[in-house]
């Protein structure tokens, strides 16, 4: 009987190597599913920042072209939107003019600095490092096209993604803003709203 009861206790004498090994692994396995939720948080976190900061350039300027309605043709800068160019923001080097025979002097020459303002918020003018501009959106490019059939103006900010997802355009045909200049069209992103200026008589 004491046999018996000694056997009994060196069985129940804490865990065996195979024991502990098996807990090693189930917690390595649930540390790295963290470690994944980790990294897939922050993607989202920065495609939300992104998204966040594109809607408020596409805000700024819907603002700018209604608050300048007498010259708000002077905005327009893309004339092929089936490929979305030409834009403002990232490749974009030059002055925006206004060439449209539209308002007067004053409200073109206000609409040339809105487009300047807005080509450099694309371009990251808000924060700077050295010499280099960092802020606002990965490759962002704006454009502004006019549509005569409805009197609107659609203005569109587009962006790289961080992971491919969806084509704007499988949700939205008239999506083409930087169409085509982020590798794999499921790699662009693109917020836009539409200004409708009434004509009144």
């Amino acid at each position: 009987m004491n046999c018996a009861l000694n056997a009994r206790r060196s069985r129940e004498r804490g865990f065996t190597l195979l024991e502990v090994l098996v807990s090693l692994l189930i917690l390595v396995i649930g540390l790295l599913g963290l470690i994944g939720l980790q990294a897939q948080a922050q993607i989202a976190t920065f495609e939300s920042y992104q998204r966040g900061q594109a809607l408020i350039m596409v805000q700024d300027m819907a603002d700018r072209i209604a608050t300048n309605r007498g010259a708000a043709n002077c905005y327009v800068i893309t004339t092929d939107t089936a490929n979305g160019t030409p834009y403002l923001g990232t490749g974009y080097s030059g002055t925006p003019v206004c060439t449209a025979a539209v308002g007067t002097a004053a409200t073109r020459a206000v609409a040339d600095s809105d487009l300047q303002a807005w080509n450099n918020a694309l371009q990251g003018a808000a924060e700077t490092s050295g010499i280099g501009q960092i802020g606002g959106v990965l490759g962002a490019r704006g454009c502004v096209s006019f549509d005569a059939a409805t009197n609107s103006y659609r203005v569109a900010v587009a962006w790289q993604g961080s992971a491919a997802t969806v084509a704007p355009t499988a949700g939205d045909a008239a999506a083409t803003c930087g169409k085509n200049l982020y590798g794999s069209d499921a790699q662009r992103r693109e917020v836009s709203v539409t200004v409708r200026i009434a004509t009144l008589t």
